[in-house]
């Protein structure tokens, strides 16, 4: 490992709480999902344009760990960086070394939330069924992720948080401009941004002004509705 990889590492216990503060301030999450480090990088520079502070590059492409230390590098105190699509205890320790502040899993694996909770650094793994999400959060989630949100959308939510209202919970999938206050209201403590912002034929086409207009009217309803 790299000496500023290491690191990394070593300081990465030094922000956890003000990590999880900060993405509940900001209130959203852009989940970059692409294919090389080119695409990833120009997404990631068209929603920052757009306001978006808080960014989400998923372990979907090989040289997703090189993204997470360019933006990391570039952005150190501006942004939060992090890792999605986590899956085994090895890309814990990969993201973490390239700088990622925060890890997400699309589902409840306990390998890698004790892998992160040793580091110290944010997890927010992906759940849906309420035994899913208690069960997340009881091995020491930090936010948990409803996934897929489309499929029930903000009344699911708002069932949710009946029994449980003590979890931190952040929709990712089916949230757009149009819908993220009622997702708010229904108790979301952040959302994520997907398909509806960072649509995947405009990064393949490389359309960042158009991203970046998706991210500004997004950001735009995510303050309104706060």
């Amino acid at each position: 490992m790299p000496p500023s990889a290491a690191m990394k590492l070593a300081t990465a216990s030094l922000d956890k709480t003000v990590v999880i503060a900060r993405i509940k301030a900001e209130g959203s999450v852009a989940v970059i999902r692409t294919d090389s480090i080119e695409r990833a990088l120009g997404a990631a520079n068209a929603v920052i344009a757009g306001g978006f502070r808080v960014i989400e590059i998923t372990y979907s492409f090989n040289g997703a760990t090189e993204a997470i230390a360019k933006l990391s590098d570039a952005n150190e105190n501006d942004l939060l960086i992090g890792a999605g699509t986590i899956l085994n205890r090895g890309q814990v320790r990969e993201a973490v070394g390239a700088g990622a502040r925060f890890l997400v899993s699309p589902c409840v694996l306990p390998e890698v939330i004790d892998a992160a909770r040793e580091l110290q650094v944010a997890i927010i793994p992906g759940a849906f069924t309420p035994t899913e999400i208690y069960t997340a959060y009881s091995l020491g989630a930090d936010i948990v992720k409803i996934f897929p949100a489309v499929r029930y959308g903000p009344e699911y939510l708002r069932a949710l948080r009946g029994p449980l209202p003590q979890i931190p919970i952040m929709p990712t999938s089916g949230v757009d401009a149009t819908n993220v206050a009622e997702w708010f209201r229904a108790g979301a403590v952040a959302v994520g941004a997907v398909s509806s912002v960072l649509d995947p034929v405009l990064i393949r086409n490389g359309e960042w002004a158009e991203l970046t207009q998706r991210a500004q009217q997004f950001m735009d309803a995510v303050r309104a509705a706060r």
